[in-house]
């Protein structure tokens, strides 16, 4: 572990930049976090591909990507007099991941494995603003403001520009060393840290996470149709699925994690080295019936501090109605679809408690 303690302040303007900038990524490792770079504070590239994608409308309803571009593509614009960007990550894997699951597994839940814990946005945050206080107490005051997927930034791309991995062709970041399994953060500063090279990319010819999406959601290498995309569907999206989408969503009640196990590189992936990613209430094999239990009131008890509360209970409800519609049929699954019909769910949910019942019906016909 590396002592946070410090003897003698040396005023910024003073010290070894390089040394400090080494002593801020030793810091950022004993604070849990797997990985620091120093990354500048510009990102102009990428604002060509974002107009392109909301052009496209890939987007869907998530409007908020429409605004600020300016802030985005201009970190100086969001926090001015800001020089360097401390950018983090943070993995978050409890155990490594079997394979993709292949077959269907009778009445199982699955969420997406960076929410079966603790909000990782607290997390994140609480701890850059711990960096930010051993900095000072070794440099004195400076300006900064911890960010963990809270503001219009272009986190990932500050991250690629500083080597911490590479675009994949599932828009997700990749280490060569650990995988894609791991959430950012970063720390705007008024530092002058001197800034990290990029790495070189290493998908080469591989469409493994193109050719497993389940909806076909990434239309194109490093293009995702989020309207697609099972992670927006099950999260974002607050309205009807489309119906020849929901086959397709089989039984993933929160995200989809399919085009980061088919990736050859998350054969590095690395585990969590904080408690907080360990996996709640059983969220890491849990089946779809227990889930279809909750009310309201457990559902606000069991996803407090949970990314499972971005949902809504509503929007949950419907994303496990389509779960039970898809599993081999079960006269306990239909009794169950039908007592939901007389719960007080809006009437999004019921189309989908109706199209569940339907499918189940069906199966049993066959």
């Amino acid at each position: 572990m590396v002592s946070c303690t410090v003897s003698k302040k040396i005023p910024v303007d003073q010290v070894d930049l390089d040394a400090l900038k080494a002593w801020i990524k030793a810091q950022a490792l004993d604070l849990g976090f797997s990985d620091c770079v120093i990354a500048k504070p510009d990102t102009q590239h990428e604002l060509a591909r974002l107009k392109e994608y909301l052009k496209r409308g890939y987007h869907g309803d998530m409007k908020f990507l429409e605004e600020n571009l300016e802030k985005r593509a201009d970190p100086t614009l969001l926090i001015p007099n800001t020089k360097s960007v401390i950018c983090v990550r943070m993995n978050y894997l409890v155990s490594s991941p079997k394979a993709r699951y292949v077959p269907f597994e009778p009445n199982s839940a699955i969420i997406a494995r960076y929410a079966r814990g603790r909000d990782y946005h607290k997390i994140m945050r609480g701890r850059l603003k711990t960096l930010a206080t051993r900095i000072k107490e070794k440099v004195g005051e400076f300006e900064s403001r911890p960010f963990a997927d809270s503001a219009p930034v272009f986190e990932k791309s500050l991250a690629e520009s500083a080597g911490m991995g590479w675009t994949g062709k599932h828009t997700l970041l990749i280490n060569k060393k650990s995988g894609s399994f791991f959430v950012l953060g970063e720390l705007f500063t008024s530092l002058d840290l001197p800034f990290d090279e990029p790495t070189t990319a290493h998908c080469g010819s591989c469409t493994a996470c193109i050719d497993i999406c389940p909806t076909q959601a990434i239309v194109e290498p490093y293009m995702l149709d989020a309207r697609k995309c099972i992670a927006y569907l099950t999260i974002e999206y607050k309205g009807i699925i489309a119906e020849e989408l929901r086959k397709a969503i089989g039984n993933r009640v929160f995200g989809c994690d399919d085009c980061q196990l088919i990736c050859p590189w998350n054969s590095f992936a690395k585990k969590a080295v904080i408690d907080d990613f360990n996996p709640r209430h059983s969220l890491d094999n849990i089946s779809l019936l227990a889930l279809w239990q909750w009310d309201e009131t457990t559902f606000l008890e069991r996803t407090e501090g949970s990314p499972l509360r971005r949902t809504g209970y509503q929007s949950f409800k419907r994303n496990i109605a389509i779960g039970l519609g898809n599993a081999p049929y079960s006269a306990q699954i239909v009794a169950q679809l039908q007592h939901g019909k007389s719960c007080h769910h809006d009437d999004i949910v019921n189309v989908h408690i109706d199209w569940a019942i339907a499918q189940q019906l069906q199966q049993q016909a066959q």
